[in-house]
């Protein structure tokens, strides 16, 4: 995490393997907090979902050319999440940097995984906070067995138990709030919102909301 400095917007990113429920969570958290009278603005990674692609198709050929896709897509995307940020009292994005780190740097030796964590600064803002949604691979793709579409080339077994296995160490490393992504939306919605709320300012009640 870093430092907040002079920006006035909370980041907070929603972490966890495919089908833990972020995307969910982030527009109900949004809802949440705007009652609470603060201006939200919700983001999510990939930005650009042609980038997004050619990313995840290039991680199962060569895990590093896929997380400097995706780091090319968050340094191109800096420009809106500052903006953002200027804006909005909290900013909630559905991944972040962390999540190369967690899904590329799984795959990756000790030297590219330092090499990957030093290029997050220099492309991003790193988030302030941090919630890994924690589920099990088994039941991820449950989830995701449910849904219109179908798998990505990283929704698969031994991918997603590598990747929450990874994300659990980084969770610990990094002070992380960890939830347990099979309760139920209102649950996490209300332990989230109130972990939050200890962080942010009074609510600017201007009566407008950042746009998402």
């Amino acid at each position: 995490m870093t430092a907040r400095g002079r920006r006035p917007g909370l980041l907070v990113a929603l972490e966890g393997i495919d089908g833990s429920g972020k995307s969910t969570l982030a527009r109900a958290l949004g809802v949440s907090l705007r009652r609470r009278g603060l201006r939200v603005a919700l983001r999510r990674e990939p930005a650009d979902r042609a980038l997004g692609r050619l990313a995840q198709e290039a991680s199962v050929r060569d895990p590093w050319v896929g997380a400097i896709y995706f780091t090319l897509d968050r340094f191109l995307a800096r420009p809106a999440l500052e903006r953002d940020l200027r804006r909005a009292d909290v900013v909630i994005t559905d991944r972040s940097h962390h999540s190369t780190l967690a899904y590329q740097g799984s795959s990756l030796g000790p030297a590219a995984r330092r090499r990957l964590e030093e290029l997050g600064p220099r492309a991003t803002i790193l988030p302030d906070r941090v919630v890994l949604l924690d589920l099990s691979a088994s039941a991820a793709l449950r989830r995701l067995g449910r849904r219109p579409r179908g798998r990505g080339p990283l929704e698969r077994r031994r991918t997603l138990e590598r990747v929450a296995a990874r994300y659990r160490r980084l969770a610990r490393r990094g002070g992380w709030l960890v939830l347990d992504a099979r309760r139920t939306r209102s649950e996490l919605v209300v332990e989230l919102r109130d972990y939050l709320l200890r962080s942010l300012p009074t609510p600017r009640r201007s009566g407008r909301t950042a746009r998402e």
